[in-house]
């Protein structure tokens, strides 16, 4: 009876691909395109365990919380690390996409970009999840598969393509061929490490206490991986551990490089490792189509200048890099025999 309620609530649901991420949740909804992309940040109330506010809004409370709300993400390095919140922001999410349709209880069918290297019981986490929010099927793909397909490369034709997707939690390499990942590599090493190593370095180098926000922040507006032809500047506000008064500083892009370059550096050389492991038909492959760097990682400024000097290798940033593994999801709901052919895990074989 179930299985008919869902095929019947079905019909009246909009089939999504989810980029289900550790910085921002991205949802593709069938003939409507990308309809959210907000920050994968719950706010609730402790003392009546109530959510307050998903999304935007609670980045926003993000540091500026009283003690019994708490703005919290509920992946860490891409793995659900607190199940109910996680249901709830899907649940959110999923409604709001289907606000303007006649669907009284949403069933969707839903395509969700997974990082690699993760466990049989995280990803059965991330399929409860899905389920319990309100989908009827749920199936997993690898980030950097749906990157690769988000960014239309033609990954199953026996040629070998590299991709490097760096996400908010973690930074996932492959290099993928005849529709499946060959040799690949994780690290807990993106954009949330980049963001810890610039408030390290202020604390460590100003004696003052940024942010998450405000490091973010710096990270856009005046990071990079290697030099820039003209400097840039930026002030900073903070708390000065001295005093605990409110100070502020003056960085430059030397400065951020400095505090990002051990992470940068791990990237680099795990790229390099990755490319040591790879058949050398592939390689050959590799060094003639390119390295494709996707997530919102990719828009470090000169990243590709020196993975390219490191690795000999032609590196290229996706176009719209933040938006690839939802764009590659996309692609999969249009195409259910493409997706047969690289999903990993579904609600169907648990």
């Amino acid at each position: 009876m179930r299985g008919v309620l869902n095929i019947l609530f079905g019909r009246f649901s909009n089939d999504l691909g989810i980029d289900l991420g550790t910085a921002n949740t991205l949802v593709y909804v069938k003939d409507k395109g990308i309809l959210i992309n907000e920050p994968s940040v719950v706010a609730v109330n402790n003392r009546t365990d109530q959510i307050l506010a998903v999304g935007t809004e609670a980045y926003k409370m993000v540091g500026r919380t009283p003690s019994y709300i708490v703005a919290t993400k509920p992946l860490v390095d891409g793995v659900i690390s607190d199940f109910e919140v996680t249901e709830k922001m899907l649940k959110y999410f999923i409604r709001k996409v289907h606000k303007e349709t006649f669907a009284f209880t949403p069933r969707p069918r839903i395509v969700i970009g997974i990082p690699l290297e993760v466990t049989e019981v995280e990803r059965k986490a991330v399929i409860d999840a899905a389920l319990s929010a309100g989908a009827r099927e749920v199936y997993l793909i690898e980030q950097p598969m749906a990157s690769a397909i988000g960014a239309r490369l033609p990954v199953q034709e026996s040629s070998g393509h590299m991709v490097v997707d760096i996400g908010g939690g973690t930074t996932d390499i492959a290099v993928v061929s005849l529709g499946g990942i060959v040799t690949s590599k994780s690290l807990k090493i993106a954009g949330n490490e980049f963001n810890e190593d610039i408030i390290k370095y202020a604390r460590d180098y100003f004696n003052v206490l940024l942010g998450e926000r405000t490091s973010e922040n710096v990270k856009i507006k005046i990071g990079s991986a290697d030099i820039l032809p003209e400097p840039l500047v930026m002030k900073v506000r903070g708390r000065d551990l001295v005093t605990g008064l409110p100070k502020e500083i003056i960085m430059d892009d030397a400065q951020v490089r400095e505090a990002l370059s051990r992470s940068v550096r791990t990237i680099v050389d795990s790229v390099k490792s990755t490319i040591e492991n790879t058949p050398p038909e592939l390689v050959s492959d590799i060094y003639e189509n390119g390295l494709l760097l996707t997530g919102g990682g990719a828009l470090l400024r000169n990243l590709d200048h020196l993975i390219s000097d490191a690795t000999g290798v032609p590196v290229l940033a996706a176009e719209d890099p933040l938006t690839c593994v939802v764009r590659g999801t996309a692609v999969l709901i249009d195409d259910l025999a493409f997706l047969k052919n690289v999903v990993v895990q579904d609600s169907g074989i648990m």
